[in-house]
């Protein structure tokens, strides 16, 4: 469990410590006290993104240290770290004001990545907003999945379900209509023709390439050979270097028995004398080796050009359009004989078919003893949060087989006796996705062990009852949430004042059935729904814009089975009488698809 939560110029914060206890904690505050400074101070040391704004003004860098009790060495050994032999692990975090951050883990240096999965295991927050992933029924699945811990079941079907998909995807290759399969005929002997009668070969060009400068510059290569034979051999008129010297090794010969000096001698200019001789060898070779007719730098200017052209077509090299050709004679082979080959494919589609069904039953078999288990245990849990007329279950229906099995998942429930269970994102409020989510985050937790449990503004969806609830419970776990809520349940407060704003408060907004505006009313909320397309909130925010009319207040809202989709929320300031304000309300509706007035109020402090 989390025992000590250390802070420095964090926010507001210029150094505080946090001392936990087994069992619940609450951290109360007015809106604005600071509490959302304490969850991103351990989000931060928990391995998640992090901002330089965190940092408390004037300060060059954050800190934040995590004290641990009670890690199992296993989890902290995951990631390449030990727990002291108590059990206690010290997580470290230092932010700087380059938006590097420097991660520690028992004073041993660690990446974010290892940080962040390590801290996944020892503690888990549960957002205000957490229970917003209840209405996707993708979530669904997920949720089961982890709490079944299917991951091997999950893991031998995937290996099962991609091969049978891959049989699928090389018969579909195969399959095509009579026209489809003589136009690609066509095409592969064309190209299989043209790269056979230019009768290719590796390593062709380059020698080309090097004959065609050796062409082009004939007459270069020819007036230097002549020229370096003529200075090695001489002419009749006299004797070149070779002649030359031969006659100073004949000298140095006569006398090398009379001197060592002179032996010494003699021995370099036979050895010079040699050299020369194989120089003027070579050099005589290649002038009679000079073999230009007329017509042959055309020749390899036209081979090179019709290997320029070919490569156009076929490939960058010589080597990649053999390699084309051999693709092209493998698929031309592949299609006459398609028939035999979509046979043994389909027998071996049949059997691969088999399997993956097998394993998707398999797989199937335990979501549904994983989601009995799972309806039992957050039926108690919600019976703990004071919803026990609340019904819930996990539907799972059969279909076809995709990548994550054959099973359709939903969470279903009831909120009054007598109605029957329906589709949770239909008919759950917010307070209720609240408490359902937390539920599941505690029942979660339990399969993984997670030692530790924080629920940011839990007092948001789960009512004063709900939250006594949470606190007799024997878990560990600690809690933002009002100083009402702590005062009437007799709640410990580990931290108060803690808003990183001193002038942060709540708007609390009055309804009534009927429609009625006060004297004074210089504020309205509205809601709309725009269209889906370019330019629908610029065309409504041009009408603030043009009317002189000022927003205080835009936020969005997503909006249940419509992906991406948003609601926004308006508070403007304006008196309600105002000829601007009339002209707007007369405007927005033919804006929006769908348009509520809120009502119009006055604000007060």
């Amino acid at each position: 469990m989390l025992e000590v939560l250390h802070i420095e110029n964090i926010a507001i914060i210029e150094e505080a410590d946090i001392r936990f206890e087994a069992g619940f904690n609450a951290l109360t505050g007015e809106t604005g006290a600071g509490k959302s400074i304490v969850i991103d101070a351990l989000s931060a040391v928990l391995g998640q993104r992090t901002s330089r704004e965190l940092i408390r003004t004037g300060a060059d860098k954050a800190f934040v240290s995590a004290v641990f009790s009670g890690v199992d060495s296993a989890i902290a050994e995951e990631q390449g770290v030990t727990p002291e032999e108590d059990g206690s692990l010290l997580l470290q975090r230092e932010i700087h004001s380059d938006g590097k951050s420097v991660c520690r883990v028992g004073g041993r240096p660690v990446t974010v990545g290892q940080l962040k999965a390590l801290g996944s295991r020892l503690l888990n927050i549960h957002g205000q907003h957490d229970g917003q992933q209840l209405l996707d029924e993708e979530q669904h699945l997920q949720f089961l999945d982890s709490f079944g811990k299917l991951e091997s079941l999950i893991n031998t079907y995937a290996e099962k379900y991609n091969s049978f998909t891959a049989i699928q995807r090389k018969i579909q290759s195969l399959q095509m209509d009579e026209s489809e399969k003589a136009r690609r005929v066509d095409t592969l002997t064309y190209q299989i023709n043209e790269l056979e009668r230019a009768k290719l070969r590796a390593g062709e060009e380059e020698k080309l390439a090097a004959r065609r400068n050796l062409l082009r510059n004939a007459e270069k290569f020819t007036s230097a050979v002549a020229e370096a034979d003529y200075a090695l051999n001489g002419d009749d008129s006299g004797d070149g270097a070779l002649g030359m010297l031969r006659r100073a090794q004949d000298a140095v010969g006569a006398v090398r028995h009379l001197d060592d000096d002179y032996a010494g001698l003699y021995q370099r200019l036979e050895a010079l004398y040699s050299e020369a001789y194989d120089v003027a060898a070579t050099i005589e070779d290649k002038r009679e080796g000079f073999d230009f007719s007329p017509n042959e730098l055309d020749d390899v200017e036209s081979r090179l050009d019709q290997l320029y052209r070919l490569k156009k077509k076929y490939g960058p090299s010589v080597e990649d359009m053999l390699a084309y050709l051999e693709r092209c004679r493998a698929e031309l082979e592949q299609i006459e004989y398609a028939g035999d080959a979509l046979a043994q494919l389909e027998r071996q589609l049949g059997k691969a078919e088999k399997e993956a069904v097998s394993a998707a039953q398999a797989l199937s078999d335990g979501r549904r003893q994983a989601a009995e288990r799972l309806s039992a245990q957050i039926l108690e849990e919600l019976r703990q949060l004071d919803m026990g007329r609340i019904r819930f279950a996990v539907d799972i229906a059969e279909k076809p087989l995709s990548a994550d099995g054959m099973d359709q998942v939903r969470f279903l429930m009831s909120a009054n006796v007598g109605e029957e269970l329906r589709p949770i994102h239909k008919i759950a409020s917010g307070g209720e996705l609240a408490r359902i989510m937390l539920a599941m985050k505690n029942v979660l937790s339990e399969q993984d062990q997670v030692g530790t449990l924080v629920f940011d503004e839990v007092d948001t969806g789960v009512s004063g009852r709900a939250a006594q609830k949470v606190a007799e419970g024997d878990g560990h776990a600690a809690a933002l949430s009002s100083r009402s809520c702590m005062k009437l349940y007799g709640l410990e407060c580990l931290e108060a004042g803690v808003q990183d704003q001193g002038s942060n408060f709540t708007r609390f907004i009055c309804i009534s059935k009927n429609l009625e505006i006060y004297p004074g009313a210089d504020r309205t909320s509205l809601m709309a729904v725009l269209p889906h397309e370019p330019g629908s909130l610029c065309r409504v925010l041009s009408r603030f814009y043009a009317l002189g009319l000022n927003l205080n207040k835009l936020e969005s809202r997503p909006m249940p089975e419509r992906n991406f989709e948003f609601m926004f929320y308006f508070d403007l300031e304006t008196p309600v009488y105002a000829p601007e304000f009339l002209q707007l309300m007369g405007e927005l509706p033919s804006l929006c698809e769908e348009f509520s007035y809120l009502g119009s109020y006055s604000e007060v402090v």
